[in-house]
């Protein structure tokens, strides 16, 4: 069994245990047994169980920037990027949902995951052709952030198979975005500065992703 192959199982263990119990119920070595894997390979691999989210925000984000053929505008293909990473996160749909209510109760997991987002977001943004150098890319970058989150919360709560509310969210966050010149056929972002996105506050991101909120 590869590396990948192994991630994969020791997830769908742990997820479903955080699925029936909560996340505080997931146990590595209960998952890893589920799963029929090498306790001691485990260990290795994830010493903690947040280490296990952030390689599922690592899968998402291999999984968004695998198909990296760059057509169409910026706003389009962060569209894109953002939509691969979330059917990814849909495969572990009540796990992560488990996650996600259990972080406003884990601060040091919320910071963790809260962490890895903002580098995620870092490498959609560049992906989409997004500058993220700078200052001027901090704002960017936490634009982005800003819109996966929202993004994130409409997901949550959409039981659609085709996840068509997350879709309709994600898109009017980024026409929103596109108003305060996001994306680099907007004037320069620092020639009349950026007001705040005017998003609902966010709470912490899951990704798993620095999800890196899994690498809300």
């Amino acid at each position: 069994m590869d590396t990948d192959d192994f991630d994969t199982a020791l997830l769908a263990a742990a997820m479903a245990q955080a699925e029936q119990g909560g996340w505080s119920s997931v146990s590595l070595l209960d998952a890893a047994r589920t799963a029929g894997l090498s306790l001691p390979a485990t260990r290795e691999r994830f010493p903690i169980r947040a280490s296990l989210l952030l390689r599922l925000g690592r899968i998402a984000d291999d999984s968004a920037l695998a198909d990296d053929t760059a057509t169409g505008n910026a706003r389009e293909r962060l569209f894109d990027l953002l939509m691969r990473r979330l059917d990814v996160f849909q495969q572990y749909r009540n796990g992560i949902k488990a996650v996600l209510r259990a972080l406003p109760f884990d601060p040091p997991l919320a910071l963790l995951l809260g962490g890895a987002t903002l580098e995620s977001m870092r490498w959609m943004a560049d992906a989409a052709g997004i500058n993220t150098t700078g200052l001027g890319g901090l704002v960017r970058v936490n634009m982005v952030v800003g819109i996966w989150t929202h993004t994130l919360r409409t997901w949550e709560k959409d039981d659609s198979e085709d996840m068509g509310s997350t879709m309709a969210a994600l898109d009017q966050a980024l026409d929103k975005a596109t108003r305060f010149r996001l994306f680099p056929a907007d004037t320069d972002v620092n020639a009349g500065g950026l007001p705040d996105l005017d998003f609902a506050e966010p709470e912490p991101p899951l990704h798993p992703h620095a999800e890196n909120t899994l690498q809300e």
